[in-house]
C-alpha cells in the first residue's frame, strides 16, 4: 500500500483511493474488443458524460464501475483524444463518495469564471451531474457541480452541492450550455416518469431558474431520459434549426433502450417542436445505441458532434466481453436534411482517419460481390457501396464469418425498410438478442449504404446519413466473406469502396 493509501485508509477514505491508483493496463486485442471504437481497459461502462472540447484536447467522461463489470458504484471515467478516435484513459475523475453514485451529466469551459470556482484570470471546466443517493424513501436524485482548474485532470466537488434539488426520487441528466445571446447557462433535465424535459437558466452554475417545460410529445412508453438540447446546421445550406433528443428506456420501437428526436426552434427559454414532415424521429434505429450527448466548447464554425453507448438495457449485463464491458459508438458530425421528403436528422461518423487500404468496388470486384465465394474483409473495415435509384424489390449484402453465421444488410424497397437482421450472427446472449431491427425508407433518397464492420459491431448508415443503424454482433470469427444478393434480378449498377480501417490501439495501451 503506497503512503498516499495508507493516509487514505486511516481516514477511512480507502474506496477512494482504489478509484485513483493506476490499475494494471490489460492488452487490446481480447476476443470482441473494439478496435475503432472507444471501450475502457477493463470494468463496466454505459452512457457517455461530460463531452467537452478543451485546449486543443477533446474530453470523454462515461459512468463507469471501477470495481467490476457489473452496473454499480457509478463514477465518472475520464478518457482524452487529439481527434475522437484514439483515447488515451485516465484515472477515474469524479468518483462515487458518501453513498452519492455520479451520474449521467455534461462538462462546459467557464471562459469568464461565472462561477467564481476558477483560478484567476483562467477559463476551467465545470461539471454537471446528477448525484443519486438511496433515502429511507427509496431514492433522491439532484444536480450538482464539481470544478477542475488543471485540464480535467483532478475535480473538487462543489462545498455547497446540490445546486438544484427537486426532492424527486427521479430527476436527473443534466444538459448544459451557454448562451451567448442571453448571457446565461443553460439547462435542459429529465423528468423521466413525467415525459418532461425542464429548462432552467443560471448566471453562474450555481443559482438554477426555472424556464418551462417540453412534454409529454412522441414516444412516451418509457422513461425520458438523457436529454440533449443542440443547435443544428443544415446540410449544404444556411439555415439552422434546434434538435431536441431524449433517451427512452424501456420501449423503443426495437425494443429496450432508444432515443428519439424532435427538430424544431429554441428561444432561449422554450424549445417548441416543428410540425414539418420528419421533424420527429429517431437518432438510431438499431438495438445499441443509447444516450447519446454531444460535445460542448467546439469551434462556433463546427457542427454538434454526438458519441453514444453501444448497448441496450436488455442484456447490457450479458454481453460476453473481458475484462471490460460495454463500449461507445462512433462520433458522428450532425446536421439535417430538407428534401421532398421532409425533415431529417443526418449523421455523419468520423471514421476518415483510420482509413488505410482500399479497394475500388465496381468491374470484377462488383461481381465477385455475386460470387460463391464473395469478397473477403477482416474486421475492423468499412464498405461504401451505392445502388443509386434502383427498381429492385430487396436487395443489399450478407456478412458471412462462417457457412453457419453471417448478418444481412438490406433495403426492402416493397415494404418501404431499411434493415439489420443479426439472427444468424453469432452468440445469442439474450432471448432479446436475436432478431431484425428496421427504418423507414425515404421517398427520393438514394439507396446509398456505408458499413462500418468493427470486431462485435456494425454501424450503418443509408440514405444519405438520414439512416443511423448499431447493432452489436457476436460472431465466431472476424473473416468475413461479404455477398451481394438482389431480388428478383441484379442491380443494373453498384459501386463502392472496400477500406480496411487502422486500429485505434495500434500502438499500445500506452500510447492510446
Amino acid at each position: 500500500m503506497t503512503e498516499r493509501c495508507l493516509i487514505a485508509a486511516l481516514y477511512g477514505s480507502l474506496a477512494l483511493c482504489a478509484l485513483r491508483a493506476p490499475a494494471q493496463a490489460p492488452g487490446y486485442d481480447q476476443p470482441y474488443r473494439p478496435q475503432v471504437h472507444f471501450s475502457p481497459r477493463q470494468h463496466w461502462t454505459n452512457d457517455p458524460n461530460g463531452l467537452v472540447y478543451f485546449d486543443h484536447e477533446y474530453h470523454l467522461f462515461f459512468q463507469y464501475n471501477p470495481f467490476g463489470d457489473e452496473w454499480g458504484h457509478m463514477s465518472w471515467g475520464h478518457a482524452v483524444s487529439p481527434d475522437l478516435l484514439h483515447w488515451r484513459e485516465l484515472p477515474v475523475a469524479i468518483p462515487e463518495e458518501n453513498g452519492v453514485m455520479i451520474f449521467t451529466g455534461s462538462v462546459v469551459v467557464d471562459h469568464a469564471n461565472t462561477s467564481g470556482l476558477c483560478s484567476e484570470g483562467q477559463s476551467c471546466l465545470i461539471a454537471i451531474y446528477t448525484g443519486a443517493s438511496k433515502t429511507p424513501e427509496g431514492g433522491r436524485q439532484t444536480q450538482n457541480i464539481a470544478y477542475s482548474r488543471d485540464d480535467g485532470r483532478t475535480w473538487t466537488k462543489y462545498e455547497k452541492n446540490p445546486v438544484l434539488d427537486l426532492q424527486l426520487a427521479d430527476f436527473r441528466d443534466p444538459s448544459v450550455q451557454w448562451d451567448a445571446d442571453a448571457r446565461r447557462w443553460v439547462m435542459a433535465v429529465s423528468l423521466p416518469k413525467e415525459h418532461r424535459v425542464s429548462f432552467y437558466a443560471s448566471p453562474d452554475l450555481k443559482q438554477w431558474r426555472h424556464l418551462s417545460d417540453f412534454g409529454p410529445e412522441g414516444d412516451t412508453a418509457g422513461d425520458w431520459e438523457c436529454p440533449d438540447l443542440l443547435r443544428v446546421p443544415a446540410w449544404q445550406g444556411h439555415e439552422s434549426l434546434w434538435a431536441l433528443k431524449v433517451g427512452l428506456n424501456p420501449g423503443a420501437p426495437q425494443g429496450g433502450s432508444g432515443e428519439q428526436y424532435f427538430l424544431g426552434s429554441f428561444d432561449g427559454a422554450r424549445f417548441v417542436a416543428s410540425k414539418d414532415r420528419g421533424s420527429h424521429g429517431w437518432t438510431n434505429y438499431g438495438k445499441d445505441d443509447y444516450c447519446a450527448i454531444s460535445f460542448n466548447g467546439l469551434p462556433a464554425d463546427q457542427p454538434p458532434v454526438l458519441m453514444g453507448w453501444m448497448s441496450n438495457w436488455q442484456y447490457a449485463a450479458k454481453l460476453p466481453t473481458s475484462p471490460w464491458r460495454g463500449q461507445m459508438s462512433l462520433p458522428r458530425r450532425v446536421s439535417f436534411l430538407r428534401d421532398g421528403a421532409g425533415l431529417a436528422l443526418r449523421q455523419e461518423p468520423v471514421i476518415d482517419p483510420l482509413h488505410e487500404q482500399s479497394s475500388a468496388l465496381s468491374g470484377t470486384a462488383a461481381s465477385a460481390l455475386l460470387a460463391g465465394n464473395g469478397l473477403a474483409a477482416v474486421a475492423p473495415y468499412e464498405l461504401d457501396l451505392d445502388f443509386g435509384h434502383t427498381s429492385e424489390e430487396v436487395f443489399g449484402i450478407r456478412l458471412y464469418s462462417d457457412a453457419q453465421h453471417w448478418t444481412e444488410v438490406g433495403f426492402d424497397t416493397k415494404h418501404r425498410e431499411f434493415y439489420i437482421d443479426r439472427s444468424n450472427s453469432g452468440i445469442r446472449i439474450s432471448p432479446d438478442f436475436p432478431g431484425r431491427t428496421v427504418a423507414p425508407l425515404a421517398e427520393g433518397r438514394p439507396y446509398d449504404l456505408r458499413l462500418i464492420v468493427d470486431r462485435s459491431s456494425i454501424e450503418a448508415y443509408a440514405q444519405e446519413d438520414t439512416i443511423a443503424m448499431t447493432d452489436l454482433i457476436f460472431p465466431p470469427s472476424t473473416n468475413d466473406r461479404i455477398r451481394l444478393f438482389v431480388s428478383p434480378a441484379q442491380p443494373a449498377k453498384i459501386s463502392g469502396r472496400l477500406w480496411k480501417l487502422k486500429s485505434i490501439w495500434e500502438k499500445g495501451p500506452s500510447a492510446h
